[in-house]
């Protein structure tokens, strides 16, 4: 279950996938997989060995990409990894908004 974002939020999100971007969402999330868990950075692109090659410069895999029919395919982005990809694409503005900071 996703929270904590607007739908103006969501519709950028999707507008910068629209356009060839990477762009990524911070949201709240609950998931009974992930006790621990409770924020997932969607990293999203419309051209998936874009978005492959993306995420590997920082260890995702192409296996990991969720492959969504409706063109919004992205990872998701949990935990340690979340926050470092986060600060490495200087998004410190996600970090604050769900206080992220003091856990990197």
């Amino acid at each position: 279950m996703a929270f904590g974002i607007s739908r103006k939020e969501l519709l950028q999100w999707k507008r910068d996938i629209d356009q060839g971007k990477i762009a990524l969402l911070t949201h709240y999330w609950l998931d009974d997989r992930f006790p621990d868990v409770n924020t997932v950075t969607k990293a999203g692109c419309k051209d998936i060995q874009m978005l492959s090659e993306w995420g590997k410069q920082y260890g995702l895999k192409e296996e990991w990409i969720h492959h969504r029919k409706d063109g919004y395919s992205h990872f998701d982005l949990l935990g340690e990894k979340q926050l470092e990809i986060l600060f490495k694409e200087g998004l410190e503005d996600q970090l604050k908004s769900f206080s992220l900071l003091h856990k990197s």
